[in-house]
């Protein structure tokens, strides 16, 4: 599972999936023992997160809308996997 971004801890991965589990573009987030998968504009799709951990990723996702969609269709259209900047 390829990491897109971290920070304070927390990881943020993409699987190549169109089509699969959820149908719609997400990313997986872990923290310690705790897991989420969110659309690229941030729906809960499915698990969860400590509040100030979701409120960091909630944050993250509205600063990087657009790469995440750039980088969603990088990697499940031509397997290009591109990098995001965690939060500083």
């Amino acid at each position: 599972m390829p990491i897109i971004s971290q920070f304070y801890g927390i990881l943020i991965y993409m699987y190549q999936e169109l089509g699969g589990h959820h149908k719609e573009p997400h990313i997986h987030v872990k923290y310690n023992e705790y897991e989420i998968s969110m659309t690229l504009d941030g729906k809960v799709l499915n698990g969860q997160l400590p509040s100030k951990q979701k409120k960091l990723v909630d944050a993250w996702i509205t600063i990087h809308e657009e790469e995440l969609k750039a980088t969603w269709y990088a990697y499940n259209v031509d397997g290009e996997l591109i990098k995001i900047k965690g939060l500083e």
